[in-house]
């Protein structure tokens, strides 16, 4: 029997062939995430390579998707123009969505400058929504190093107020630490205070794991705040080199970091480093079950 499709004519041997391969990408698939930590796809932050994306989108996306990776976490392209982000701006979010499934990739979390929430929400909801994502994420809040506390907290309440719309609209906002979080203020961790202030259905947390080499370590976070965090950005420690190393190659507990946050209801990890760490990382995490 014989089907036409235009101008071809497909034999049902052809269709057959064309469902057992789906089939087999399927089950490979099926196969990758449960060897994968949490059984969630492994992703990557783009930021590392945002030079190359910018200039050869579609080629960086397969470069990625060759490694194993099977989403990405974007950044804003207007909240990101001056930095390295500027060749994408003027691409349409359903058009970047098309051009990331056609990678074999997805996406559903991107970082946002707070500033552009703030002045752009609703354009910001919009495009979020076109380009499929579940989660928007907060990068900092730029405060100044001699910034008190009662900034802190006043900035946690507007990050508060942009929850609740996001949250209307059917995102999740959250929020992304660095190093500086990690100081304390007249005896308190800012980051501590964060966490107190921010509402804990409007403002979910995105770990940096790289905040080890302060002496804060994720899994602690993970099990002392349940339901709290919703990602994490991986990268390693090398205390005797002093900088961060691909998955595996540092002083990380990640059988115990991923076991917290199985615990804790995290729903994504990217890793976020430079490539040759990203390929190093990727073998590890493949073969690393929580």
């Amino acid at each position: 029997m014989k089907y036409s499709r235009g101008m071809r004519t497909i034999s049902r041997r052809d269709l057959l062939r064309a469902n057992a391969a789906g089939f087999a990408a399927l089950s490979t698939r099926a196969r990758e995430l449960e060897a994968a930590p949490l059984g969630l796809p492994i992703g990557c932050q783009v930021y590392p390579v945002r030079e190359a994306l910018s200039k050869d989108f579609d080629g960086t996306l397969r470069e990625l998707a060759a490694i194993g990776y099977q989403t990405i976490e974007m950044c804003s392209p207007p909240g990101y123009l001056d930095s390295g982000f500027g060749g994408l701006v003027n691409v349409k979010a359903s058009e970047l969505r098309a051009r990331i499934r056609a990678a074999g990739m997805g996406c559903e979390s991107s970082h946002y400058q707070f500033r552009e929430l703030k002045e752009h929400l609703d354009e910001r909801i919009a495009y979020a929504k076109e380009l499929g994502l579940k989660q928007m994420i907060v990068s900092t809040f730029a405060l100044p190093r001699d910034a008190t506390m009662a900034d802190w907290v006043r900035a946690a309440g507007e990050l508060n107020k942009i929850g609740e719309r996001t949250k209307k609209a059917g995102l999740q906002a959250g929020f992304h630490n660095h190093q500086f979080e990690f100081r304390e203020i007249d005896g308190a961790l800012i980051y501590d205070k964060l966490l107190s202030e921010f509402d804990p259905d409007l403002v979910k947390m995105q770990f940096q794991v790289s905040v080890i080499s302060l002496g804060h370590e994720a899994a602690t976070y993970f099990e002392k705040h349940p339901g709290r965090f919703i990602s994490i950005h991986l990268q390693d420690w090398s205390p005797a080199d002093k900088k961060m190393v691909a998955v595996g190659q540092g002083v990380v507990d990640w059988k115990k970091l991923f076991g917290a946050a199985k615990k804790g209801g995290v729903k994504n990890y990217f890793v976020e480093l430079n490539l040759e760490a990203m390929k190093a990382s990727y073998a590890y995490l493949r073969g690393l079950k929580a």
